[in-house]
């Protein structure tokens, strides 16, 4: 009975230390309209940021998540006349993450960050209030994917948006606040640009102009 009991307890230790599961939406799933322009990223990048969205609220069943990734992409390509939604990723309360640009287009989310860096949005207001531990659980998972497959280096800085962006609070103070505790956080990041990093492209042209999505 002994012997059994070491058994099944070995079994359960195993299992608590299961390679955690990555579940990203890709972009057809969310039903995601199509991009208005792509600017391949040289990869591996060296920085990612974190954002939160402040508007829509945090969701937490996945159809919510998935109607807040196209409230997005609308406000950016509509409002902003951006080429699509800004973020690489979007990561939701539901615990999945949500292919915004994906691993291989220049996003625009961070000016003068935006081709050297992997943006990931936390789906919701953190300005008072931290995000449930599955949402920031997915962040550090996809982060962890990212370096693994190549698309991140693995000697990464982590930034919160502010860091980079002057007249922001994102990604909120309580969201920041963990952040800063995280592996690679960078204090104090300065660009790491090169004589062979693409200029950025600009987005926000009339020729952009897209209408708004049938309901």
């Amino acid at each position: 009975m002994i012997a059994l009991y070491v058994f099944v307890i070995a079994i359960a230790g195993a299992a608590s230390h299961a390679v955690p599961v990555l579940d990203i939406v890709p972009r057809s799933k969310w039903k995601a309209r199509p991009a208005a322009g792509v600017t391949a990223l040289r990869r591996p990048v060296p920085f990612v940021v974190v954002h939160h969205s402040y508007s829509p609220p945090a969701c937490t069943a996945p159809s919510e998540c998935e109607a807040s990734m196209r409230w997005m992409q609308d406000y950016h390509q509509i409002n902003r006349s951006w080429w699509d939604i800004g973020y690489n990723f979007a990561v939701g309360g539901d615990g999945r993450a949500y292919e915004g640009r994906g691993w291989d287009a220049v996003g625009a989310h961070a000016p003068l960050y935006n081709n050297i860096s992997i943006g990931v949005c936390v789906i919701g207001d953190w300005s008072d209030t931290a995000p449930p531990e599955r949402q920031l659980e997915t962040v550090q998972n996809l982060i962890a994917e990212g370096v693994r497959a190549g698309y991140i280096a693995g000697d990464y800085k982590l930034v919160g948006h502010k860091q980079v962006r002057k007249g922001t609070q994102c990604p909120g103070d309580a969201l920041y606040a963990l952040i800063e505790a995280w592996p690679h956080y960078d204090s104090a990041p300065s660009l790491r640009v090169s004589s062979t990093t693409p200029t950025p492209p600009v987005e926000n042209t009339e020729t952009n102009r897209i209408r708004k999505r049938k309901a």
